[in-house]
């Protein structure tokens, strides 16, 4: 019985633990930064703290709207380019989600419920993209946009996000339709109800946690995307903010405290998402990892 009180004892201050480990871990670089966000320019060549001494908001004033002094000297804000790159990050995100949800709602549905010929293979050769390492196609891919004519633009920008995260939302999306039951659909079809029709109101409601979770990993993937932006979003008309903050490095002065307030702002949008809508995410992952 001792034996046994010792070893639940011990499993249970090692999974403590191992969340403790895990805890610091994801949310340790998280507050690190926000600290840095609210130390004073000096102080930050200091000897480092948990803490600032003297906490200020004066590089969130910056980034938001307000004219600080620097040794005497006016700083500008950086509102203006923060707020057209966030709008930009948004956009691009947002549009890239719609299209990438839409395209593997109908295309997975083709795939498990339709039957024509090299139906498998071409699932399997589209899937096999995954493999692909996105610096293979870098050039080839800029030549293709700028014969296009879709070098920073949002159409460019959401279709190179399209065909990088659709195979993924195609494999999740038809692992939740070969787990629906095919009778509701049969029972339609019965009824006089087209395929489009039963897919719009009938599959799509059922298959609603796959789609959300489609749709977050879409979302969150587009959001911190770096290496594509910085490649084909040149300007400010289409940068977004993960390319706009590694700017704030200058050639004499590096500003830790205003690039730690910009990011602390640039995580909020995912971070409430995956909070507002974690449950769906992982019950439409499980739907997925059911066959």
């Amino acid at each position: 019985m001792m034996t046994r009180l010792v070893s639940s004892l011990l499993g249970r201050l090692g999974l403590l633990l191992a969340v403790a480990l895990l805890l610091v871990w994801s949310l340790g670089p998280v507050y690190w930064s926000f600290v840095t966000s609210i130390t004073p320019p000096l102080d930050l060549f200091g000897d480092p703290s948990f803490w600032p001494k003297h906490p200020t908001l004066q590089h969130y004033a910056k980034l938001f709207g307000a004219t600080s002094l620097s040794q005497g000297n006016a700083v500008q804000s950086v509102w203006p380019q923060f707020s057209a790159a966030l709008l930009n990050s948004i956009i691009t995100a947002t549009g890239a989600t719609i299209v990438t949800v839409v395209v593997a709602a109908a295309g997975a549905y083709a795939f498990v419920r339709l039957r024509f010929p090299g139906r498998d293979i071409c699932f399997y050769l589209v899937v096999a993209t995954l493999a692909i390492p996105a610096y293979t196609v870098m050039i080839p891919l800029y030549r293709l946009m700028i014969s296009l004519h879709l070098i920073d633009t949002y159409a460019g920008i959401v279709l190179i996000y399209v065909s990088a995260f659709l195979p993924l939302a195609l494999w999740l999306m038809r692992s939740v339709y070969q787990a629906m039951p095919i009778s509701l659909e049969e029972a339609a079809w019965l009824d006089g109800a087209g395929r489009v029709y039963t897919l719009v109101f009938i599959v799509l409601p059922l298959a609603a946690p796959g789609l959300i979770a489609s749709a977050i990993l879409t979302f969150l993937n587009a959001w911190g995307q770096f290496m594509v932006p910085l490649v084909f979003s040149p300007t400010l008309a289409t940068k977004p903010l993960t390319v706009l903050l590694p700017e704030f490095v200058t050639r004499n002065y590096v500003d830790y405290g205003l690039m730690n307030a910009a990011g602390i702002f640039a995580i909020v949008p995912p971070v409430l998402i995956v909070l507002f809508l974690n449950r769906y995410l992982v019950s439409g992952l499980m739907a997925g990892a059911t066959k």
